[in-house]
């Protein structure tokens, strides 16, 4: 299994002008930066491909910001998410802060999905497959975890896992068993084990996280789509960008000197976790259409025991 920076999760870096038909369209997003925050973009970087956004490191003038779009049925989960990171920056975890919108929102509804604009963090994105940035990495996911907890916002979804009945997943032979496995398990773990609850960023991917190295500070771009569910669950999605158990070493060892998880709740937990993320990215490549993805997710289920 890959690290995250391999090539099915490349960076995209266009200049204004420059179309990619991989994203939304470029007019678009300077049209919406523009009318919604003034922001007039002198340069549009893409980041890394997540699970569940498309996002951009933005230059306006002196200021450097970061984009997030995300589906328009999101938009309450996002903007929970906005309101997580300020609770972090209260905490002193470095985190993206929130720019509002001239009408004073969190976010802004167009065509594509909802936009939401935070002030970049400093310092450099993380690199999943180096060691010891896997130990910020989990440092900081784990620091996020335990200051969140009693964090409460109305946007919050609760954690569930996939609809095995849903009708895209006839779209490959293999996939609605693929999903209705993952799903049940996860529901027995819910019911037969005590696990840790709180607030989870969602897609807590390498290039989310940043170290200034010339304060050694970290922290994070930003916190994702958030809701409320097992805090293994967000383990499970960083250890996939990761490449996989074998790779997430460093990573797991920051998590567990920084978060509120045990070692013995994350490794009993962490199997059954990580097979419901991969028919997460089966079910959503399968909505999507996009075949490759699908093919990655069937290698990696078909690799897992159990």
């Amino acid at each position: 299994m890959p690290c995250v920076t391999d090539a099915h999760f490349v960076r995209r870096v266009w200049l204004l002008g420059h179309h990619n038909p991989a994203v939304p369209d470029a007019e678009l997003l300077r049209s919406t930066l523009r009318d919604e925050w003034h922001l007039v973009p002198s340069e549009i970087s893409a980041l890394d491909d997540v699970l569940l956004s498309h996002g951009w490191e933005v230059t306006a003038g002196s200021g450097r910001y970061v984009v997030r779009l995300s589906d328009l049925d999101a938009r309450l989960p996002v903007e929970a998410g906005l309101a997580a990171a300020e609770h972090l920056r209260g905490r002193d975890i470095a985190a993206g802060e929130p720019v509002r919108t001239l009408s004073g929102g969190l976010t802004a509804l167009t065509e594509a999905g909802a936009f939401a604009v935070l002030r970049r963090v400093p310092g450099r994105r993380l690199d999943g497959c180096d060691p010891i940035d896997q130990q910020w990495w989990g440092d900081r996911l784990g620091a996020a975890h335990r200051a969140l907890q009693g964090f409460h916002h109305p946007g919050l979804r609760p954690w569930q896992p996939l609809d095995p009945a849903a009708a895209h997943l006839d779209a490959e032979p293999w996939l609605r068993a693929a999903v209705t496995d993952a799903s049940a398990a996860a529901k027995r773990l819910t019911v037969t084990d005590r696990l840790t609850y709180g607030v989870l960023h969602g897609d807590p991917a390498p290039g989310g996280f940043v170290v200034d190295p010339s304060t050694g500070r970290a922290g994070l771009l930003d916190c994702g789509a958030s809701g409320v569910g097992p805090l293994v669950y967000d383990v499970a999605a960083a250890v996939v960008y990761a490449g996989g158990l074998p790779r997430a070493e460093e990573l797991l060892d920051g998590y567990l000197a920084a978060g509120p998880v045990g070692a013995d709740e994350l490794y009993a937990v962490l199997p059954v976790l990580l097979r419901l993320r991969w028919a997460e990215r089966a079910d959503r490549a399968a909505r999507r259409g996009r075949h490759d993805d699908l093919r990655r997710a069937r290698e990696a289920l078909d690799g897992m025991s159990g």
